[in-house]
């Protein structure tokens, strides 16, 4: 499977002109909120203490600087290189009882390759901006999360026009333990490129909910867990968004890195 392919029209490999796709980007503004969500098919989930729950997490992006086109000279958002989250102290995961897909058979085969005790969440979607010819232009794409056989996530990644993408981002969990959070979600991003020397594509909202359940037997098996207190003013919940960096291989991305962090209070449940 290739990461990203160009529609076959001669356009499509027409190199983007204006500023090149190196030039230093202004951090961009991050607006952030996310919230414990019910599970669907399982009832007495959601923002319950203690109870299992999906996370649910929007994002919206909006910068300048990056990949400037003669039709926006000021550029738009950076390429997103990693997303970092972290979950309330308290709060648990556990992965044992569901099944995994590899990263090779979404990346080879696609979600359809995958066992239906792997998913670990429903579609979400994702707004993008890639190049095409020698403009900027947007691009939609479905997301849906993954449990991955290294016991963390993978996320993957499709969209259809005006390119064709395909590509998955590897999550994995590390202990924080840093007061007021617990559990922290590190997740990369590749470099994806559309057109060879132009501006790589770039990332302006994320929707996901992520969570899961599984009967086993008579024993209900839940991914997520609330934790059982809540601190007054809400769940405590942080992003680490990345943009940029210079890492190697195939996660160079020509510009400085920045990185911009944003805090959240989910509500807290209802009394």
């Amino acid at each position: 499977m290739r990461r990203a392919s160009t529609c076959i029209t001669l356009i499509g490999c027409v190199a983007a002109l204006g500023l090149p796709a190196g030039a230093l980007a202004v951090p961009p503004t991050v607006t952030f909120k996310a919230k414990a969500v019910p599970i669907a098919g399982f009832p007495h989930t959601g923002n319950i203490l203690g109870a299992g729950a999906a996370v649910q997490a929007e994002y919206t992006i909006t910068g300048s600087g990056y990949g400037a086109t003669p039709q926006n000279p000021n550029g738009g958002n950076p390429p997103l290189a990693a997303v970092n989250f972290f979950l309330p102290a308290g709060a648990k995961i556990n992965s044992s009882g569901f099944g995994t897909c590899p990263e090779a058979t979404l990346k080879n085969t696609g979600p359809s390759g995958c066992p239906k005790n792997s998913i670990a969440s429903p579609r979400g979607n994702a707004l993008g901006e890639v190049t095409f010819g020698s403009e900027r232009v947007p691009e939609e794409a479905e997301l849906r999360a993954f449990f991955s056989p290294t016991g963390g996530l993978l996320f993957y990644v499709a969209g259809q026009s005006p390119v064709s993408l395909e590509f998955v981002s590897s999550g994995k969990y590390v202990n924080y333990n840093k007061a007021p959070y617990g559990i922290e979600l590190q997740t990369v991003v590749p470099a994806i490129a559309t057109v060879p020397g132009a501006a790589l594509a770039s990332t302006k909202n994320i929707n996901i909910k992520v969570g899961a359940a599984i009967k086993k037997g008579k024993k209900t098996l839940y991914y997520g867990t609330l934790p059982k207190k809540c601190p007054k003013g809400g769940f405590p919940v942080k992003t680490e968004l990345i943009f940029g960096g210079s890492y190697g291989a195939e996660r160079e991305f020509g510009i400085p890195a920045e990185t911009v962090t944003k805090e959240y209070k989910a509500p807290c449940p209802p009394k």
